[in-house]
């Protein structure tokens, strides 16, 4: 983003009106080199605005411009402007900065300006270049001697306001940025906002156009795109907990001994009964290694067996690993995630790996199975709690009914898991049954 002006002080006020011609020939040019952008470029509302230092966004979508600073901005560098504030919208600046004012306890201007500078380092480190010039004035990592690549809560953690820092005071991008409302914001009730339902849908637009063509994105596009489709939501949290639920339920880790007499036995003289105990719970995971299931999954479904592990209370002797593809091969107890090996690579049915694991013994108190869904299930409900951890498809859920799964058969749809089984899609934030 520009500064206000070449010396520093502050913007100018005239009294020409907005170039609109110029303003929208840098959004063309912008479009014209960062294609996968189009779309929230073009979504953005332009106001006229002369208390606004040079452009700046809301988290309605509107963009704010200065009419001095159009005029005397040229076209190429505007372009990046456009580019630059569109970022932070994408990336919910604004909602992510109102985050970390709630968890940081941040208040004040300043804190505000520490966020939109965080931000400013986040999107700047890989935005310019390939036909978009770098305005003059932006703010990038290594000036504030920070390493590239990082996300805004991580820049923020590593400089204060400062001697480095005071060159950046005119610094303003908007509510967009950081989320404090502006004097010159027309509100969620002005004209021409986004809803939060076109919001999301102009992000997914970006990210299909991203994840389409990877190689035109710098790498934090795309890095943005993988998680504008797979949200770096609670899932882990709902998938420990869909566990935690199943290993503490009645019956989970619960058995008859004879070590401490049942208080019932009193009524039954000269009889010794057993009492019902509880013990800790074992967990059997069944890992789906077919050919339909990425590297990246599979290095996915091993740090979840990690996570699994501390649900249980950290007695990784608790825990045992089934790989299975059309078959089950074998059952390893977990010693530490990185030596298990996950055997397989061809088709999927995931029954041979319920058998494998229900004839373990010690018996399992709770099965789960991560998995991309693409496998016929048991007909019969298993005797112990089933939780289904599902590798999200994008485009392509079971219960969507849209899209295929299976390139060969452009018709094919998994079956959703059974109704016995808890789900929680892997890569999303929603839990099933």
């Amino acid at each position: 983003m520009s500064a206000p002006h070449r010396d520093g002080g502050a913007p100018q006020r005239t009294g020409g009106a907005l170039d609109l011609d110029k303003l929208y020939a840098a959004r063309l040019h912008a479009v014209r080199v960062r294609p996968y952008l189009a779309t929230a470029l073009f979504a953005l509302h332009v106001v006229e605005s002369r208390l606004t230092p040079t452009m700046a966004v809301d988290r309605h979508w509107r963009c704010y411009a200065s009419p001095a600073f159009v005029a005397r901005t040229p076209v190429a560098e505007l372009a990046g402007v456009w580019v630059h504030e569109v970022s932070h919208l994408l990336r919910d600046h604004h909602g992510r900065g109102d985050r970390v004012v709630r968890e940081r306890g941040l208040t004040g201007p300043a804190e505000r300006l520490r966020i939109n500078i965080a931000a400013d380092c986040e999107i700047n480190d890989d935005v310019f270049g390939d036909g978009l010039v770098r305005p003059e004035g932006v703010v990038l990592p290594g000036l504030l001697d920070l390493p590239d690549g990082e996300l805004m809560e991580d820049y923020l953690w590593q400089f204060r306001l400062g001697p480095r820092t005071q060159d950046f005071a005119w610094l303003d991008c908007g509510s967009g940025a950081d989320g404090l409302d502006r004097e010159w914001d027309l509100g969620a009730d002005g004209a021409h906002g986004l809803s939060e339902q076109e919001r999301d849908a102009v992000r997914f637009r970006v990210a299909q156009a991203i994840v389409g063509r990877p190689g035109d994105a710098p790498a934090g596009w795309r890095r943005w795109a993988q998680e504008a489709f797979q949200p770096p939501q609670p899932w882990r949290q709902l998938l420990g907990s869909a566990i935690r639920s199943a290993v503490s339920g009645a019956g989970a880790g619960e058995d008859y001994s004879y070590g401490r007499p049942a208080r019932r036995s009193v009524s039954v003289p000269g009889a010794v009964l057993p009492a019902l105990r509880r013990r800790p719970p074992r967990v059997s995971v069944v890992v789906d290694t077919s050919g339909s299931v990425s590297d990246a999954e599979l290095g996915s479904a091993l740090r979840e067996v990690a996570a699994i592990a501390r649900a249980v209370g950290g007695r990784r002797d608790l825990v045992s690993v089934v790989s299975c593809d059309a078959t089950a091969h074998g059952v390893h107890t977990l010693c530490r995630a990185e030596g298990i090996p996950l055997v397989g690579g061809g088709g999927t049915d995931l029954r041979a790996g319920f058998a494998t694991a229900l004839r373990s013994r010690p018996r399992p108190d709770v099965v789960v199975v991560l998995t991309d869904g693409q496998t016929p299930w048991p007909t019969a409900r298993p005797a112990c709690r089933t939780v289904v951890g599902l590798f999200a498809r994008v485009g392509s859920r079971a219960d969507s009914g849209v899209g295929s799964w299976r390139e060969d058969d452009p018709e094919y749809v998994p079956d959703r898991p059974p109704e016995w089984a808890r789900v929680v899609e892997i890569g999303s934030a929603t839990a099933g049954r």
